[in-house]
């Protein structure tokens, strides 16, 4: 029974962009069926996806970040730093409605993304740089994430720093830090290392729920900016794995950890920006909806970009 379960989570894993896709198509013409994902039960089902990571996240992993300090600070910085900037810088280019830039920035302003370490497993780069970016980025991410939105967004809307704040402690660090705890309590257990191959893809329905559950409530308004709502997300996405790349470039890593910092800059936690977008900014329902359509992109995107890194390699062979 449990190899069974392994075996859908493997598949669903590796096909975490057609899944999530097909939930999001089904659920604009059947609404009724995520409409329960909302308030709580929303903040709840992502604190599971975050404690899916901290079950994965051994002491071995932390003792990266005291080894490689120079990688983790360089590509931490270039989270937090050129995703806030190419996202402003969008708003202002493509001159976007209120409602559409606040929910670009608070996707900009989130740590990676979770499935950004199954990427850089797909396209062979350095996994655990990876993993190490992912923490870091998500330990900050209580203070960095409503910090950017503030400076960023300020002008635009009410900013509740304190509440987001409040927010991404809750679903990311406790969960997180939780997750760590069990995998270090339990990690000579037999069973445990075997739930654990479990965990990817629970987070992967995870995310199709939340997914799910703003088309279940904002589907009908997506129509109306769809065209700009995809541009910006597509563009935003792009250009954050073009910095990744250029900043690993420019300081001289090697290919492997190339890819994972493109990876990891690009793709952003944009279920967190989800949740926040729907608690934070109800009264705009398009903050919530291009944080869920980054949730789908980045994963078809982060998908095809693993692919051709893996292409590459193999015409290099050839």
């Amino acid at each position: 029974m449990l190899k069974t379960v392994q075996q859908i989570s493997g598949f669903l894993s590796s096909k975490t962009s057609i899944f999530i896709i097909i939930i999001a198509i089904i659920t604009y013409f059947f609404p009724d069926i995520f409409m329960w994902v909302k308030g709580d039960t929303q903040t709840i089902i992502l604190g599971i996806i975050m404690l899916t990571m901290g079950m994965t996240l051994s002491l071995n992993d932390f003792k990266i970040l005291l080894q490689r300090p120079f990688d983790i600070g360089i590509g931490t910085f270039a989270q937090y730093f050129f995703m806030p900037i190419i996202a402003i810088s969008l708003v202002h280019i493509f001159h976007l409605p209120k409602e559409i830039a606040i929910g670009l920035i608070l996707v900009g302003c989130c740590p990676g993304g979770v499935s950004s370490n199954i990427m850089s497993f797909l396209c062979k780069g350095d996994v655990a740089f990876s993993v190490g970016m992912t923490a870091v980025s998500t330990l900050l991410a209580p203070v960095m994430t409503p910090t950017l939105v503030y400076f960023l967004a300020k002008e635009s809307v009410n900013v509740d720093v304190i509440g987001m704040f409040q927010s991404v402690l809750i679903v990311t660090i406790f969960p997180v830090i939780t997750g760590v705890t069990l995998n270090y309590i339990f990690r000579k257990n037999e069973m445990f290392p075997q739930i654990c191959k479990v965990m990817p893809g629970l987070s992967v329905i995870g995310l199709a729920c939340i997914v799910g559950g703003v088309v279940s409530h904002f589907g009908s308004s997506f129509i109306k900016s769809s065209v700009v709502i995809f541009l910006a997300a597509f563009c935003h996405n792009l250009i954050g794995y073009i910095a990744g790349w250029t900043i690993g470039a420019a300081t001289k890593m090697s290919e492997p950890k190339k890819r994972t910092i493109s990876i990891e800059v690009g793709m952003q936690n944009a279920g967190l920006a989800t949740v926040l977008a729907t608690k934070h900014f109800t009264l705009i329902p398009e903050a919530a909806i291009i944080s869920a359509v980054s949730c789908v992109w980045h994963s078809i995107s982060g998908t095809i970009l693993a692919n051709l890194f893996v292409l590459k390699d193999k015409i290099q062979k050839s």
